[in-house]
Protein backbone atom coordinates (compact mmCIF):
# COMPACT_ATOMS: atom_id res chain seq x y z
CA UNK A 1 0.00 0.00 0.00
CA UNK A 2 1.15 3.71 -0.58
CA UNK A 3 1.58 5.98 1.91
CA UNK A 4 -1.16 7.81 0.11
CA UNK A 5 -3.50 5.19 0.74
CA UNK A 6 -2.43 4.54 3.93
CA UNK A 7 -3.09 7.91 4.86
CA UNK A 8 -6.84 7.68 3.11
CA UNK A 9 -7.79 5.06 4.99
CA UNK A 10 -6.80 6.42 8.33
CA UNK A 11 -9.23 7.73 10.83
CA UNK A 12 -9.75 11.44 12.49
CA UNK A 13 -8.66 12.37 15.87
CA UNK A 14 -12.30 12.51 17.45
CA UNK A 15 -12.67 9.17 15.50
CA UNK A 16 -9.41 7.62 17.53
CA UNK A 17 -10.76 9.09 20.90
CA UNK A 18 -14.21 6.92 20.48
CA UNK A 19 -12.28 3.85 20.05
CA UNK A 20 -10.82 4.24 23.44
CA UNK A 21 -12.42 3.02 27.15
CA UNK A 22 -13.51 5.39 28.93
CA UNK A 23 -10.06 5.99 31.19
CA UNK A 24 -8.39 6.21 27.93
CA UNK A 25 -10.81 8.97 26.17
CA UNK A 26 -11.12 10.64 29.66
CA UNK A 27 -6.94 10.77 29.81
CA UNK A 28 -6.54 12.11 26.23
CA UNK A 29 -9.36 14.46 25.89
CA UNK A 30 -8.07 16.39 29.73
CA UNK A 31 -4.29 16.55 27.68
CA UNK A 32 -6.20 18.02 24.95
CA UNK A 33 -8.24 20.26 26.96
CA UNK A 34 -4.81 21.24 29.18
CA UNK A 35 -2.79 22.27 26.55
CA UNK A 36 -1.70 25.91 26.57
CA UNK A 37 1.29 26.48 23.73
CA UNK A 38 3.28 29.99 24.53
CA UNK A 39 2.96 32.74 22.22
CA UNK A 40 5.83 31.81 20.52
CA UNK A 41 5.26 28.31 19.81
CA UNK A 42 1.57 29.79 18.68
CA UNK A 43 3.99 32.11 16.19
CA UNK A 44 5.64 29.63 14.97
CA UNK A 45 2.67 27.04 14.15
CA UNK A 46 0.86 29.28 12.59
CA UNK A 47 3.51 30.58 10.18
CA UNK A 48 3.50 26.79 8.41
CA UNK A 49 2.12 28.36 4.97
CA UNK A 50 2.68 24.88 3.27
CA UNK A 51 -0.25 22.16 3.30
CA UNK A 52 1.59 19.31 5.52
CA UNK A 53 0.44 16.32 6.40
CA UNK A 54 0.98 13.68 9.26
CA UNK A 55 0.47 9.59 8.79
CA UNK A 56 0.04 8.55 12.32
CA UNK A 57 0.34 5.16 13.39
CA UNK A 58 -1.39 5.04 17.22
CA UNK A 59 -3.30 3.10 19.19
CA UNK A 60 -5.72 5.44 22.05
CA UNK A 61 -4.55 2.49 25.13
CA UNK A 62 -1.00 3.73 24.81
CA UNK A 63 0.11 6.17 26.66
CA UNK A 64 2.76 7.81 24.79
CA UNK A 65 -0.10 7.93 22.33
CA UNK A 66 -2.72 9.70 24.50
CA UNK A 67 0.18 12.31 25.34
CA UNK A 68 1.40 13.03 22.13
CA UNK A 69 -1.52 12.53 19.92
CA UNK A 70 -3.47 15.51 20.67
CA UNK A 71 -0.77 18.42 20.50
CA UNK A 72 -1.60 16.83 16.45
CA UNK A 73 -4.69 18.26 16.99
CA UNK A 74 -3.71 21.53 18.82
CA UNK A 75 -1.56 22.22 16.22
CA UNK A 76 -4.21 21.61 13.83
CA UNK A 77 -6.89 23.87 15.42
CA UNK A 78 -4.03 26.57 14.86
CA UNK A 79 -3.50 25.86 11.22
CA UNK A 80 -5.08 24.37 8.45
CA UNK A 81 -2.63 23.90 6.56
CA UNK A 82 -1.52 21.18 9.06
CA UNK A 83 -3.84 17.83 8.58
CA UNK A 84 -3.46 14.38 9.89
CA UNK A 85 -4.31 10.69 9.79
CA UNK A 86 -4.89 8.42 12.18
CA UNK A 87 -4.14 4.17 11.41
CA UNK A 88 -3.55 0.92 14.01
CA UNK A 89 -0.46 -0.57 14.40
CA UNK A 90 -1.77 -3.74 13.26
CA UNK A 91 -1.46 -4.76 9.90
CA UNK A 92 0.91 -2.10 9.29
CA UNK A 93 4.16 -2.86 11.08
CA UNK A 94 5.98 -3.68 7.87
CA UNK A 95 5.48 -0.37 6.48
CA UNK A 96 6.36 1.51 9.54
CA UNK A 97 9.32 -0.58 10.06
CA UNK A 98 12.01 1.83 8.73
CA UNK A 99 11.01 4.13 11.41
CA UNK A 100 11.44 1.08 14.67
CA UNK A 101 13.45 1.45 17.40
CA UNK A 102 15.41 -1.65 18.31
CA UNK A 103 13.76 -3.29 15.93
CA UNK A 104 10.23 -2.52 17.27
CA UNK A 105 7.46 -0.13 15.95
CA UNK A 106 7.27 2.17 18.39
CA UNK A 107 3.57 4.42 18.68
CA UNK A 108 3.15 6.74 18.57
CA UNK A 109 5.11 7.17 14.99
CA UNK A 110 4.18 10.24 12.72
CA UNK A 111 5.51 10.70 9.56
CA UNK A 112 5.42 14.17 8.13
CA UNK A 113 4.61 14.75 4.28
CA UNK A 114 4.28 17.46 1.78
CA UNK A 115 0.95 17.65 0.14
CA UNK A 116 2.56 15.58 -2.50
CA UNK A 117 3.04 12.73 0.59
CA UNK A 118 6.83 13.43 0.29
CA UNK A 119 8.66 12.49 3.62
CA UNK A 120 9.57 15.38 5.59
CA UNK A 121 10.75 13.77 8.66
CA UNK A 122 9.15 11.53 11.53
CA UNK A 123 8.47 11.38 15.20
CA UNK A 124 8.93 8.35 17.02
CA UNK A 125 7.26 7.63 20.47
CA UNK A 126 8.73 10.31 22.37
CA UNK A 127 9.68 14.09 22.34
CA UNK A 128 13.56 14.16 22.34
CA UNK A 129 13.54 15.80 25.89
CA UNK A 130 12.38 12.91 27.22
CA UNK A 131 14.22 10.26 25.18
CA UNK A 132 17.51 11.91 26.43
CA UNK A 133 16.45 11.76 30.58
CA UNK A 134 15.57 8.21 29.81
CA UNK A 135 19.10 7.50 27.98
CA UNK A 136 20.99 9.01 30.84
CA UNK A 137 19.84 6.01 33.13
CA UNK A 138 19.38 7.82 36.14
CA UNK A 139 16.37 6.17 37.62
CA UNK A 140 15.69 8.82 40.18
CA UNK A 141 15.13 11.32 37.40
CA UNK A 142 13.40 8.98 35.24
CA UNK A 143 10.38 8.48 37.41
CA UNK A 144 10.34 11.73 37.88
CA UNK A 145 10.41 12.37 34.61
CA UNK A 146 7.88 9.80 33.31
CA UNK A 147 5.36 11.43 36.25
CA UNK A 148 5.47 14.37 34.38
CA UNK A 149 5.46 13.27 30.82
CA UNK A 150 2.29 11.37 31.28
CA UNK A 151 0.82 14.44 32.68
CA UNK A 152 1.09 16.44 29.76
CA UNK A 153 4.25 18.64 31.15
CA UNK A 154 6.14 17.95 27.73
CA UNK A 155 3.71 18.59 25.45
CA UNK A 156 5.52 21.77 24.59
CA UNK A 157 8.48 20.17 23.85
CA UNK A 158 6.49 17.76 21.44
CA UNK A 159 5.39 20.40 19.35
CA UNK A 160 9.16 21.76 19.39
CA UNK A 161 10.28 18.69 18.14
CA UNK A 162 7.54 18.74 15.74
CA UNK A 163 7.87 22.20 14.49
CA UNK A 164 11.78 21.65 14.53
CA UNK A 165 11.05 18.18 11.94
CA UNK A 166 9.03 20.31 9.69
CA UNK A 167 11.90 23.46 9.88
CA UNK A 168 9.70 26.12 10.91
Amino acid sequence: MKIEELFNSGIAFKDFIDEGDSSSKEKTIKIYDDIQFDEELIHRIKSIDEKIKALVLAEIWCPDCMVNVPVLQKIRDINDNFSFSIIKREGNEEYFKKYSVEDKVKIPTFIFLNNSFKEIGYFVERPSIVKNIYDNNNQAEVIVATRKYRNGEYIGETAEDILNILGY
